[in-house]
């Protein structure tokens, strides 16, 4: 076991993308693995794509053919992040489905097979999807490889732009999960979101530039770099939404203007402080049942220099709460025949997945797949949604986070 993930760490520092799989094969090999595929998602995670290069003996699942998250053995371990038994090897070697997890951001699945069972060759297999999660994460941000595996199809240039800004679609520590998705996924332009954490202060923030073209995905990025680089330097919630406007005014002029909520979770506590830039309010879910709109007095959008003063509010959570920004893409969105996503649909499909004890990152895939198909998998504007669950000030990672955010609890370990 040591040697199998001392040397493909080794190996990794200098490893291409396009080789990754012939060196996790390779070094899996040392430990009795064998029949190696690694699986990405791809952008929309609807499908996972097999990384060329392993060392696929005959009998590999599927002829390495692309498999559907919906309806499939290697798509039940990625939708729940469980190690999932494959179909038995014709040479009586055991199978696995194992989930490939950067932190809690889920990237594909591992498929192998072992010559025996048992608690040992799990924790195993979770050590080394662990590390070859890392690895491709450490690879993606530089590889057009990887770009190109996890497109099914062309992406225009401002959605380009969003998703090289957005921080990762999952993050879970002690306190909170937080997830997020955008769509339309390749035309997306005018939608971002953020989050970022400091000490324990979780800050959350959703945009909504008007238009929906490049110079709507210009502004959203400004919006974004402007929130943050104002953030790090110190500047509150109250006056942050102000100098992010300044920033939109002295670069376009009252030409171009954003709507938008910075809000900032004090984990320690579960206070939630927002302001609300003309945006929709958001949501919290308590218990899995109860919904509440966060209605706040709301300034004028950033970049429309209306002075509007903005208002700081405040909401105590309790633990298990789930806050939800939005954008109106989500609940204004029209089908050809007129009828409209709406509010209500949107915050009672969160209630029933959420009874349902799905994670949080599934909740929202399901969500969004749900939201496309009532539009006939195409949407006039673009749909964002930021959801945050606080877990409490004192939760226990592996008996908490582990489940809600979809990651692996450890097994008995030796």
């Amino acid at each position: 076991m040591r040697r199998m993930l001392t040397g493909l760490l080794a190996e990794s520092h200098v490893t291409r993308f396009e080789h990754l799989a012939l060196r996790v094969a390779e070094h899996a090999a040392v430990r009795g693995f064998h029949h190696v595929v690694v699986y990405l998602a791809d952008l929309q995670r609807e499908v996972l794509r097999p990384l060329a290069g392993g060392l696929t003996e005959t009998g590999t699942p599927e002829g390495r053919a692309p498999l559907t998250v919906e309806g499939t053995v290697a798509g039940r371990a990625y939708q729940h992040g469980r190690i999932v038994p494959a179909a038995d090897a014709a040479d009586g070697r055991h199978g696995w489905w194992v989930p490939l997890l950067d932190g809690t951001e889920r990237l594909g699945v591992l498929y192998l097979t072992t010559s025996d069972d048992g608690e040992d060759v799990r924790e195993d297999l979770l050590a080394l999807a662990s590390l070859v999660a890392m690895l491709v994460d450490g690879c993606r941000e530089t590889s057009d490889s990887y770009a190109r595996l996890a497109r099914i199809q062309p992406m225009n240039v401002a959605a380009e732009m969003q998703w090289a800004l957005m921080p990762p679609r999952t993050y879970a520590d002690h306190q909170v999960i937080i997830s997020a998705v955008m769509e339309p996924a390749y035309q997306v332009s005018g939608d971002a979101y953020d989050y970022a954490t400091a000490d324990d202060l979780v800050h959350l923030s959703i945009f909504d530039a008007m238009g929906h073209d490049i110079s709507a995905g210009l502004t959203a990025t400004l919006a974004v770099g402007a929130c943050r680089n104002h953030r790090r330097q110190g500047t509150g919630l109250e006056a942050l939404g102000d100098a992010i406007e300044g920033v939109l005014l002295e670069q376009f002029g009252p030409s171009r203007y954003v709507t938008g909520v910075l809000a900032d979770l004090d984990t320690a506590t579960g206070m939630l402080t927002w302001v609300n830039r003309g945006h929709p309010p958001p949501v919290v879910i308590r218990e899995g049942r109860w919904t509440t709109l966060l209605r706040c007095p709301p300034a004028h959008p950033m970049g429309t220099d209306l002075k509007l003063p903005g208002t700081l509010c405040h909401e105590q959570l309790q633990p298990g709460d789930r806050v939800v920004l939005y954008t109106d893409g989500i609940t204004e969105a029209r089908t050809r025949g007129g009828e409209q996503f709406g509010l209500p649909r949107f915050i009672d499909f969160l209630v029933r997945h959420h009874a349902d004890g799905l994670t949080v990152p599934e909740t929202l895939r399901r969500l969004v797949r749900a939201h496309l198909r009532h539009h006939g998998d195409r949407l006039e504007d673009d749909a964002t949604i930021l959801l945050c669950e606080w877990l409490g000030p004192h939760a226990d990672t592996a008996t908490n986070t582990a489940p809600l955010a979809g990651v692996p609890n450890p097994p008995a370990g030796r």
